[in-house]
């Protein structure tokens, strides 16, 4: 029989939603909440200890740190590729000052190399969704963020990531300025099979 905390557990998993900058209200999220994630996030599995996960975390000015960093680096690299586009451009600008916090997620590469590094960023996404879940708990907005600068070998350094290491996202936080809609699925039946023996 279920216990009251399992179906809170149960809830929270289902109302975990990506809430993007346009529908954050402008209402600065507490420091101590963006800690409590940070923390959550450090008791991630991670295989051998090598707890893989490293966040920047940028408020206030730092916002603004991060947007002209991000914005000029695309320009740069884009332009050299021939492939700028002025309205990523702009968005790149744009976007982190829509937060209250902006977190850059990174995967630190054990020195030993003694664990795969898929494994290694899957810890790191495991470290994503218990941030999600205590953003959800906590009534606050967020979504992780993949695109932009992050495949970029030249940003690496600005987030205190070295060659081997890999810069996996960032995650915007912020007030939700409505209800969070409701999520949808489909059945779990659809995507699972069962087996319990051996046929005769």
């Amino acid at each position: 029989m279920n216990n009251i905390f399992q179906v809170q557990f149960n809830e929270l998993i289902r109302k975990r939603r990506s809430i993007f900058t346009k529908d954050f209200s402008g209402e600065k999220v507490d420091d101590a909440f963006i800690q409590q994630m940070l923390i959550n996030a450090n008791w991630a599995p991670t295989h051998k200890l090598t707890e893989p996960w490293r966040f920047v975390v940028f408020t206030g000015d730092g916002l603004k740190k991060l947007a002209d960093f991000q914005s000029e680096l695309y320009k740069t690299v884009a332009q050299a590729k021939n492939s700028f586009d002025e309205k990523k451009y702009e968005g790149l600008k744009k976007k982190p000052m829509e937060c209250s916090h902006v977190i850059a997620i990174g995967m630190k590469r054990d020195d030993k190399k003694g664990i795969p590094e898929w494994e290694e960023m899957g810890a790191v996404f495991c470290a994503i969704e218990n941030m999600y879940l205590t953003a959800t708990a906590y009534g606050i907005g967020c979504y992780l963020s993949t695109g932009g600068i992050t495949n970029f070998e030249e940003a690496k350094e600005f987030f205190g990531l070295e060659k081997e290491d890999k810069l996996l996202g960032f995650m915007h936080i912020g007030m939700p300025k409505e209800k969070v809609p409701d999520g949808r699925r489909r059945p779990i039946d659809e995507k699972v099979k069962w087996i319990d023996g051996f046929d005769k």
